[in-house]
């Protein structure tokens, strides 16, 4: 057992709590949204939270946890759904929001601390030169850009820009190691795959520098039709449309819109109207209007023409995973997947699976470019009976040719492309040879021989404390 009264003798200086609820609270992201994971993680938490206010201070506290042995787990705001920065071996968890100063702002690029707000981030850039991200997640409001980096994948701008893996979409990043003689190191280009989308398992982002754009007042606006195929037929013409500046297009299926978006609901004129949210740019919207009604489709709400925006959500808090949120707020039985459906034919494919599983797995898509290429990733609400169903419609997705990056793991791996990322093992052997750093999330580094074709989840011993704790 780590001896912590000598830990935080030794973190002297440094903001460190160990009040249980408060730990306990700062152990905790969005894991609940799968009652898989809520059954999993519930008991788990670190034994100290260490609040760095500065690199150096990241050093010190990294050197000394490896002098004890104790693991160290990164955390942002903690808006991560799949345990992301939970510390599955209890240990300490490295709480970064108080590193949130942006330090340069030019054409083209911002460099800032990875604890930073997205949303005061893109208001520094905007005030200062009338920039933007490229792309951020829904939680824009509360996620910081150093967590989004390290456990997100995309999100509203992705339909012009991509994803954070993209070449290019991320500048650089400085990354301190976890050895007894932390090192910092500057990523760029390909070596930017070694830490992006890691959870921090090979390496703690202190430094970011992100591409940005031109920031515009962006027209939210929702459309309605009585069939959700014809919404995604519409956003898939939409999408391609290459002379239409926009940063978000995301089909909702009935009933979600009218049960789950209080603040629109007046609105939408029924509950059978599925929707799609769009974010359209100033200068588009007069082409954008043309479209929609050259395809039938009705402009139930415009941003730049209601009254007053008070007490109305940003339209991309309807969509992403905010989608779930609104659902769950309601209705606590649901959960959900995220599924790719990989193009040319993405529409027909999503066609398919509306046909299957009906009301069970409601429908939401983002349409994003994905390689070069448009297509659909969905984030569907699934109505969760058993764990049983919930993997067989996993696999009837799987046997349509939709893969599924699967919500319901806390493993790097099985949330992603089910097997071992050689480039960030290689990685983790260089920067964390103790294997201390968010312990657990990597299987390629906890069990070498894992067969990711057998059926089997992936159950990281350290949890095994916590389960018995909680019987």
């Amino acid at each position: 057992m780590a001896d912590y009264a000598k830990i935080k003798q030794e973190l002297d200086g440094i903001a460190v709590e160990d009040n249980p609820a408060l730990v306990r609270q700062k152990s905790r992201d969005f894991y609940w949204y799968s009652p898989i994971l809520k059954a999993e993680l519930d008991n788990v938490t670190a034994d100290l939270v260490v609040s760095p206010k500065s690199e150096e201070e990241v050093i010190r506290t990294l050197k000394v946890a490896f002098a004890h042995g104790v693991p160290v787990t990164p955390r942002g705001a903690g808006t991560g759904n799949y345990g992301q920065a939970m510390p599955l071996s209890g240990g300490i968890v490295l709480n970064l929001i108080n590193m949130n100063k942006v330090k340069e702002i030019h054409p083209g690029r911002v460099i800032c601390e990875p604890g930073i707000i997205i949303a005061e981030l893109d208001k520094q850039t905007k005030a200062h030169s009338g920039q933007e991200l490229r792309f951020h997640p829904s939680t824009a409001q509360t996620a910081t850009i150093g967590g989004f980096i390290a456990g997100g994948s995309g999100g509203v701008g992705s339909i012009h820009w991509g994803g954070l893996r993209d070449l290019g979409n991320i500048l650089r990043l400085r990354v301190v190691t976890m050895e007894a003689e932390p090192r910092v190191l500057e990523l760029t280009a390909w070596d930017l795959q070694k830490v992006s989308h890691a959870y921090g398992t090979n390496g703690i982002i202190t430094e970011v520098e992100m591409p940005l754009a031109p920031a515009y007042d962006w027209v939210d606006v929702l459309v309605g039709y009585d069939d959700f195929m014809d919404a995604v037929r519409f956003s898939d013409v939409l999408a391609h449309k290459n002379g239409l500046l926009l940063k978000e297009i995301a089909p909702i299926a009935a009933p979600i819109p009218y049960d789950y978006f209080p603040r629109h609901k007046p609105f939408i004129r029924h509950r059978g109207q599925s929707i799609v949210v769009v974010m359209v740019a100033p200068h588009s919207i007069d082409a954008f209007t043309a479209l929609t009604e050259r395809m039938k489709g009705e402009i139930l709400y415009r941003s730049d023409k209601v009254e007053s925006m008070k007490g109305i959500p940003h339209a991309y808090e309807l969509a992403w995973n905010h989608t779930t949120l609104r659902a769950l707020k309601v209705d606590p039985t649901f959960t959900y997947l995220q599924v790719q459906y990989p193009s040319p034919d993405h529409v027909a494919k999503v066609g398919k699976m509306v046909e299957i599983f009906g009301d069970e797995v409601p429908g939401h898509l983002e349409f994003i470019k994905f390689d070069g290429n448009m297509q659909c990733a969905g984030l569907p609400l699934v109505r969760y009976t058993t764990k049983e169903r919930l993997e067989e419609i996993i696999k009837i997705h799987e046997d349509h040719g939709c893969p599924i990056f699967n919500p319901h793991r806390y493993t790097l791996e099985e949330g992603g492309m089910k097997q071992t990322d050689e480039v960030q093992l290689a990685f983790k052997k260089e920067t964390d040879p103790q294997g201390l750093l968010n312990p657990g999330k990597m299987i390629a580094w906890e069990n070498p021989s894992f067969d990711f074709k057998a059926g089997k989840n992936y159950l990281f011993p350290g949890l095994q404390a916590f389960a018995e704790a909680g019987e």
